[in-house]
């Protein structure tokens, strides 16, 4: 087996207690061919993170009613999160119309798209802001209200009637989870809330979500994967969810 750089190595600890429920260091020692030691400092530092619950000898994900912190997600599935974002950015061409939602796989569409010329993007993430600061001859309007300081985004009252005043022809979002039936999840209704107004502002609406998504069982569900234009991901869906959005006609791009 290929040795795992640190990042890779940590997001296939948090892969594989997803799949298995529970581990203990010796058995992720084994599976990821590293020694006892090196998978200990590991999971201290996810559980530093608020990633892992360690207890008893063995390792487990926490259970939560909120997303983690915004730094801790950016570690996660980052190589795929660059994927999906090339992916994204040869989705949408020059001049374009574009609405960016938030979080850490957004944030690093926004990057990419920031070699696009003359785009036009409205947004409700100050991240995607940045990203986007040297972009060639973009405009960009952001939406107002209460910034959420943990992930420098606005999702209140204010952000939905901002997006409510655009018409766009692409909107990049993402979302909290998805369900093994394909059900899109989050972790309250101002996230769904949210989501619901950036989609609905565009002509094409492309969610995009990393493989540590999937199975995440949320608080709050709304709508399906074949509810949305474009799907970009790098997750293994399963077969009856990829025939139910071919049957609606959304298109599933994996990266």
């Amino acid at each position: 087996m290929m040795r795992l750089d640190m990042s890779e190595r940590r997001d296939r600890i948090i892969a594989l207690l997803s799949e298995n429920g529970e581990l203990s260091a010796a058995e992720l020692s084994a599976r990821l061919c590293v020694s006892v030691q090196t998978i200990r400092t590991d999971l201290r530092d996810l559980d530093a993170a608020a990633l892992v619950q360690r207890r008893n000898g063995a390792a487990r994900l926490r259970q939560q009613s909120e997303n983690i912190g915004y730094l801790p997600r950016e570690s996660l599935a980052r190589q795929e999160k660059q994927r999906i974002a090339l992916a994204v950015k040869n989705l949408i061409p020059d001049g374009a119309r574009v609405a960016l939602g938030t979080g850490t796989t957004v944030e690093q569409c926004a990057r990419l798209l920031a070699a696009r010329d003359n785009l036009f993007v409205v947004t409700n993430s100050i991240h995607a802001v940045c990203a986007l600061q040297n972009a060639p001859g973009a405009v960009v309007e952001m939406a107002g209200g209460s910034v959420r300081m943990r992930d420098l985004d606005l999702i209140g009252a204010a952000a939905l009637e901002f997006f409510a005043k655009y018409r766009v022809d692409y909107a990049v979002f993402s979302c909290g989870g998805l369900s093994p039936e394909g059900e899109v999840m989050d972790y309250n209704s101002d996230e769904v809330a949210a989501r619901k107004a950036i989609a609905g502002c565009a002509r094409s609406s492309i969610l995009v979500v990393d493989s540590e998504k999937a199975g995440l069982d949320l608080a709050c569900r709304h709508g399906h994967l074949r509810e949305y234009d474009m799907i970009v991901t790098g997750a293994d869906l399963p077969q009856e969810t990829v025939r139910a959005c071919a049957r609606e006609g959304s298109r599933i791009v994996l990266v």
